[in-house]
């Protein structure tokens, strides 16, 4: 799933990109994923549109398209926004056009300079939404603050922390929470914390939040870097084999050397190290060791 890091780096790489490019066509060969919420044919509202550039908030990716020309004598909207939600394997492609629709291709664009933008999802989980308010695309109110915004300080961090229940992975993963976390990243924060992944909130000492705070904001600048130097122009392609926990179980931990530990519970796969991040699940909850 593509998170905070992963979404970042797909913005910075295509804001200069599509900043004052105008669509020149549209091909939707997957109407479901692509939600038009103005009503009306899609290609209409937005052949002849421009791109602002790229924007991102929490684990949605934002391309804003002002009004164009005409636009009210023509019967369109005035300034509108493509609102990708990726879920599970929602990708991008941008780059010279391809000879032909791949099985998963689900939107492409075809612009001005040549180029073509393309959204692709192997699982049909993701959305591309078209919408002239952001704030009727699902999910999109009520995100938290941005994991990497330095507005959460430590004492913002805790206060919010304090109203939450539960496990302490989930709530990093809950985007009322702070916005921007997923299942991968979680596990890196937990580990770089020494904070077992099923602690409940409630267990935590002063310490280990502050430990958590800072885990957050070091393993996503640290992660949205290194793909900065990794992904190049292949943003379509998910680059996670420099994490240090998340998906290598057995392997040993970097820290300690025990083996990783994998554990599944509601079709989410959490890893940590048992030895740096001791706690052990009873009935349904967890026990401190």
């Amino acid at each position: 799933m593509p998170e905070l890091p992963d979404l970042e780096v797909v913005r910075r790489f295509l804001d200069p990109r599509l900043a004052g490019v105008a669509i020149a066509s549209v091909q939707v060969p997957r109407p479901l994923i692509v939600r038009n919420l103005l009503g009306g044919d899609l290609a209409a509202h937005l052949i002849g549109r421009r791109f602002c550039g790229a924007e991102r908030r929490g684990k949605f990716l934002l391309l804003p398209l002002p009004s164009i020309p005409g636009a009210q004598r023509r019967g369109l909207q005035g300034g509108l926004t493509l609102v990708i939600n990726p879920m599970l394997a929602g990708r991008l492609r941008y780059g010279e056009p391809l000879p032909r629709l791949r099985a998963r291709d689900a939107l492409v664009l075809g612009l001005a300079d040549g180029h073509e933008l393309r959204y692709h999802d192997a699982v049909g989980m993701g959305k591309v939404y078209l919408t002239d308010d952001v704030q009727r695309v699902p999910g999109f109110v009520g995100q938290g603050p941005e994991a990497t915004d330095p507005g959460p300080t430590l004492d913002a961090f805790r206060e919010r922390l304090r109203g939450r229940h539960g496990e302490i992975k989930g709530i990093l993963c809950d985007p009322s929470f702070v916005a921007g976390i997923g299942n991968a990243y979680s596990d890196e924060i937990c580990w770089r914390a020494r904070v077992y992944p099923f602690r409940r909130r409630a267990s935590l000492t002063e310490e280990e939040v502050a430990q958590i705070h800072t885990a957050m904001r070091d393993v996503l600048a640290e992660a949205i870097a290194v793909l900065e130097q990794r992904v190049g122009d292949d943003i379509d392609v998910e680059v996670r084999d420099f994490l240090l926990v998340h998906g290598q179980a057995g392997q040993p931990c970097p820290r300690c050397g025990s083996p990783i530990s994998q554990v599944k519970r509601q079709r989410r796969a959490t890893c940590f190290c048992r030895t740096c991040q001791p706690g052990l699940m009873v009935a349904g909850r967890d026990r401190r060791l």
